[in-house]
């Protein structure tokens, strides 16, 4: 798909479960548990129908893969994510990640998502699930700790008025580090997954948000992910929350250069 051209949306399916992205699963689902196993908790935190949004930490690139994987086969839910529109240039990947209902979002400020976000309240209004990584890249937090979110997740529970829950997980890592180059699959890779209640964000449930009110709703988000992550590794996250733009990284894309045994 050229550079330019424009990116097709996902279509709205009347079964959430339909048959194209059933088949796309017989075909990831043996490829993805022979990678890592997810061992889950915290499933009975879930609705099991009706609109949500899950929000997660993003510490390695399989964590989609993981996620899914715990959204489609232990939540028995069709996964939607908001993916980075680079994705859907490639042309085998697109089809695929469409046809299971994945929404491209862009990262840059040349276009705007307006659309994207009209698809994704199309999916919560018809009572479907939306898996978003509200930290909108890969973590710069040296020691993959949840780092800054961005505001898109709360924004979207508020305007649809959907309830909106935190996941962890922890282990993806060990099978692909973070932009490293070293992949080690196994099905003996455990990954484990935590699911916590229903954050409550009751207080911003109003018609107009400040950006200091929606940086705060933001925080609880991100909180309520970093508490469930110390959880996962039986260790305090740091008080400070990392932000890359303090810091002076880039927000997007490759930070770092893994070294020769990909442990970055």
């Amino acid at each position: 798909m050229a550079k330019n051209s424009a990116i097709p949306m996902p279509k709205l399916h009347e079964k959430e479960l339909h048959f194209s992205l059933a088949l796309i699963a017989l075909i990831l689902r043996p490829l993805v548990r022979f990678m890592f196993h997810v061992t889950p908790r915290g499933v009975e935190n879930l609705p099991k129908s009706g609109p949500y949004i899950l929000v997660s930490n993003h510490v390695t690139n399989v964590d989609p893969l993981a996620v899914a994987y715990f959204v489609y086969v232990q939540l028995r839910r069709a996964p939607h994510f908001l993916a980075k529109e680079s994705l859907f240039r490639l042309p085998i990947i697109s089809r695929l990640l469409l046809a299971a209902g994945q929404i491209p979002v862009f990262r840059s400020g040349a276009r705007r998502n307006d659309e994207p976000l009209k698809v994704a309240y199309k999916y919560l209004d018809a009572g479907h699930t939306i898996a978003i990584f509200p930290e909108g890249t890969l973590t710069r937090d040296p020691n993959l700790w949840p780092m800054r979110g961005k505001f898109g997740a709360v924004r979207m529970a508020l305007d649809c008025k959907v309830p909106i829950y935190a996941m962890a997980h922890w282990g993806a890592q060990d099978v692909l580090p973070r932009y490293g180059s070293k992949f080690r699959p196994g099905f003996w890779n455990q990954v484990d997954v935590l699911v916590g209640p229903e954050i409550d964000l009751a207080k911003f449930r109003k018609k107009q948000l400040t950006p200091a009110e929606l940086q705060q709703a933001t925080e609880v988000v991100m909180s309520s992910i970093t508490t469930l992550v110390e959880v996962l590794r039986h260790e305090k996250a740091p008080t400070e929350r990392w932000n890359p733009e303090q810091k002076g990284q880039a927000v997007t894309g490759n930070f770092i250069k893994p070294d020769r045994k990909g442990k970055k």
